[in-house]
């Protein structure tokens, strides 16, 4: 969310931000949200004006009391009354502009990163740089909930029948590599100097609202049923809500986090046959992590995040690639993002597996989270980063360590959370 005083002296930057992310429609908001503000700005300085002379009236009154002029007096409580009157009126019109104003600032985007290339959706993305050598075996790869399959490791009908589509049961050693997977993501991000968090599984309306676009919520958020509580589509919303209303000491920064969560998604639409099986699902495990800087480090944490998730993948032997996302491609609340998508043998293509976004001051914002410094209180930057959902990490990790006679590879830095063994065999 940008600040309002921004919006009002860069009207003309905050449209041709709107235009570079296609969103013509919302042009109209900024004169709106403008001449709202003009007007709630207009309503607080009358009530201030009024305040300002009460106590001048109040004195008035006693200086005529004490006179014996109680007439004179009694006018001029009548006036005081009627300002007290109009002071409610103002307040409660400043009230309702201010909500009005807060709705659509919720709606006008956060001014991209200069860098960021101008595009209208994923499809003009741009690639960044390779890691790792992309390999195209001489066997073929089956569908990965085949392989799954092959080690009895996924039973798809049981759950079904259990929760409807998109949920799965593992099992066996499939069910053990994934919490592997996730286990060593832990251990690794620790490594590299991260705080481990296991965070709440639920979140307040405002926390929500504070962290994410209202069309992200709508697509994303489960709610339960009569009660201010949604669950979390990623680990990230309860772990910026953490330090909602929080003033933080500069020494104390950056807050370098990686958290553990399950993930709640409604992941509306209609998807292709390659995002079947466990690949685009309601539920799933996720490694995150979660940066809280002052704004002039968040470049420098957004670069270490993505190269984490990179490193992480080349030590299990997965080729992966980045990808800059387009002016079009950005969440609302996002300055910069890059993807990062991983080799698939099977489909000869790379594929998402993460997301590491700068959003800049705009969760900070909407949450009051501020930086404690020695000249004064300023909003914090944040950022996050997939370290590995095991779904799809799974599905990249088992087509690329596949072998021909239908076995797994583990490669060695798995292997102790595998109880040592080198592979998996049908």
């Amino acid at each position: 969310m940008l600040d309002i005083k921004f919006v009002r002296e860069n009207p003309e930057l905050v449209k041709e931000n709107i235009r570079k992310k296609f969103q013509d429609e919302k042009l109209p908001l900024v004169d709106k949200v403008i001449a709202l503000d003009e007007k709630r700005r207009a309503a607080q300085q009358e009530v201030d004006g009024i305040r300002a002379n009460r106590n001048k009236i109040s004195k008035e009154i006693g200086a005529l009391m004490a006179q014996g002029k109680r007439e004179e007096a009694e006018k001029i409580k009548e006036e005081v009354k009627k300002n007290a009157e109009r002071m409610a009126e103002l307040d409660k019109e400043g009230d309702k502009l201010a909500e009005e104003i807060q709705a659509i600032m919720y709606t006008i985007p956060q001014i991209i990163d200069p860098s960021v290339p101008i595009g209208k959706d994923d499809s003009e993305n741009r690639e960044i740089e390779k890691f790792g050598e992309p390999v195209v075996p001489d066997f073929e790869i089956p569908y990965h909930t085949d392989i799954m399959a092959g080690f009895s490791g996924i039973d798809l009908e049981a759950a079904r029948k259990v929760a409807g589509n998109g949920f799965y049961y593992l099992m066996g050693d499939i069910a053990r590599l994934h919490s592997a997977i996730l286990s060593y993501a832990r251990d690794f991000m620790i490594d590299r100097g991260f705080t481990y968090v296991v965070p709440p599984f639920m979140i307040h309306g405002n926390v929500v609202e504070g962290v994410m676009s209202f069309p992200e919520m709508d697509a994303m958020m489960y709610k339960i049923e009569g009660e201010d509580l949604y669950l979390i589509g990623t680990s990230e919303h309860s772990m910026i809500g953490r330090f909602i209303d929080e003033q933080l000491p500069e020494a104390s920064l950056p807050l370098t986090l990686t958290s553990y969560s399950p993930c709640f998604r409604k992941e509306k639409g209609a998807h292709g046959i390659e995002e079947r099986g466990v690949y685009r699902i309601h539920q799933f495990e996720k490694q995150e992590m979660i940066v809280v800087c002052k704004p002039e480090d968040s470049p420098f944490w957004y670069d270490q995040l993505w190269k984490n998730t990179v490193d992480i993948f080349r030590t299990l032997d997965i080729p992966v690639r980045t990808l800059e996302c387009c002016s079009g491609d950005l969440a609302d609340l996002k300055c910069k993002s890059c993807d990062v998508e991983a080799w698939s043998p099977r489909q000869k293509k790379y594929f998402e597996v993460g997301s590491c976004s700068n959003l800049g001051d705009a969760q900070a914002r909407r949450l009051r989270i501020r930086i404690k410094g020695e000249n004064g209180n300023y909003l914090a930057h944040t950022l996050n980063n997939t370290v590995v959902a095991p779904p799809r990490m799974l599905i990249a990790f088992l087509e690329n360590n596949l072998r021909a006679d239908g076995s797994v590879a583990i490669p060695e830095v798995l292997r102790p959370y595998m109880g040592g063994k080198e592979q998996l065999v049908p």
